[in-house]
């Protein structure tokens, strides 16, 4: 593969897990916690509509951003976990007069395994949606990825 290649696909996984995680995080005035799965299912909707319409893609090329968009939900699901509430389970940590570091190293190693188990399969779905791509639209991504605001950005 290519370093280009490799450097643009890295940089799309890099942001797609960095949107995925604040996306879990994310809360607003009225909202506090990890989004609902239909809160979760109408972002989604909007994000695969955004970059479809940016990219002027085909059904088949919608197909496979539809299954990035599995894989990429699978990983966040396997990475948040059965904790019904991180922050508490942060909070925990903390509580104490000391650090709790075997607590955090073994939270910290879970999340790890989680994203290990299921990355091969957000890459390799990465991989074929980006490859699935024309060279007119793999510029358009490249080029997207390139402006300050990211591609995503409104505008």
């Amino acid at each position: 593969m290519k370093p280009w290649i490799k450097k643009t696909l890295m940089g799309i996984f890099g942001a797609s897990i960095a949107v995925g995680g604040l996306t879990a995080c994310s809360s607003n005035h009225h909202h506090r916690g990890p989004m609902s799965a239909e809160k979760m299912a109408e972002v989604r909707g909007k994000v695969v509509e955004r970059v479809s319409s940016k990219l002027d893609l085909n059904d088949a090329q919608k197909t496979k951003l539809n299954v990035l968009a599995d894989k990429m939900e699978a990983q966040r699901t396997a990475f948040i976990g059965k904790t019904a509430d991180p922050r508490a389970e942060m909070q925990a940590i903390v509580a104490g007069e000391k650090f709790d570091r075997a607590r955090a190293q073994t939270l910290l190693e879970e999340k790890t395994r989680a994203v290990q188990a299921h990355s091969p399969e957000v890459v390799s779905a990465m991989a074929d949606f980006y490859d699935s791509l024309n060279p007119e639209q793999q510029h358009k991504v490249r080029e997207l990825m390139q402006r300050r605001k990211g591609w995503m950005a409104r505008g």
